[in-house]
């Protein structure tokens, strides 16, 4: 699809021998590059394929009877009644518990410091989680935190090397090694097994303020720091004289 123009672009296939039109029935893709490709007939999309049939065989009424039941709270920021403490709580001791953040590391096959493994903990349930595990989605933000500094400013660092991560295992993947993407299955797994065993529980407000000690030294950043400051307000000393006389 193209969002600018909003046309899509159509392939044809040409093939005397092709034997599954839903599982790599190309050799190869002949045109001018437009930009990426969704190749939904890749036989790595077996299971995306089966999610769209399954999507496209309920009932209309049941998506819309799901979405209804959706109960977002009505502030912007992200408060501790807004989260599972529970589930939080295995992510945080997965990453700053010295014996299990150790272990998480070697699951990835990674020399990961224990922020980068919080983020990439809370990405491994987005991969693999069950859609009842996302009743709390405010958690997810502190993967990244936010841009407008709710929960907490992105940091910049874990967010790059969140990316890289992610982009060397995709790479190791296409090279048949599956063993850093079945990396994130096994965080996962781990993350979940201390939530059942452990059964720790966050401390929302030392969760944030710990981010907000460390935010400078991870480069966090805000779509408002970029703002001109506003100029101090310059006093007389007759203001200063009228408000203390007014005290």
């Amino acid at each position: 699809m193209n969002p600018q123009n909003h046309s899509a672009r159509r392939y044809h296939w040409h093939s005397a021998t092709v034997r599954d039109f839903v599982s790599d029935p190309h050799t190869a893709i002949l045109g001018k590059p437009q930009g990426e490709i969704l190749n939904l007939v890749d036989a790595r999309a077996a299971k995306a394929q089966s999610a769209l049939l399954t999507i496209a065989k309920e009932p209309v009424a049941n998506a819309l009877n799901e979405a209804r039941t959706l109960i977002m709270p009505g502030h912007h920021d992200v408060r501790a009644k807004d989260v599972d403490l529970k589930r939080l709580g295995a992510v945080l001791a997965l990453a700053h518990e010295k014996e299990l953040c150790d272990f998480a590391s070697l699951l990835l096959v990674e020399g990961l410091g224990p922020r980068t493994l919080q983020s990439l903990a809370l990405i491994a349930e987005v991969v693999h989680g069950a859609p009842g595990r996302f009743s709390d989605p405010a958690r997810f933000s502190f993967a990244h935190g936010g841009k407008d500094g709710h929960p907490f400013p992105v940091p910049l660092k874990t967010y790059d090397e969140s990316l890289a991560v992610l982009r060397r295992s995709l790479e190791a993947a296409r090279l048949g090694d599956m063993q850093k993407v079945d990396g994130f299955r096994r965080l996962d797994r781990m993350t979940r097994t201390i939530e059942e065993d452990r059964e720790p529980f966050a401390d929302f407000d030392a969760a944030l303020a710990h981010e907000h000690l460390i935010s400078p030294a991870l480069g966090g950043r805000t779509v408002f720091d970029d703002r001109p400051k506003k100029p101090a307000i310059q006093r007389s000393q007759l203001d200063l004289f009228e408000s203390s006389r007014n005290l």
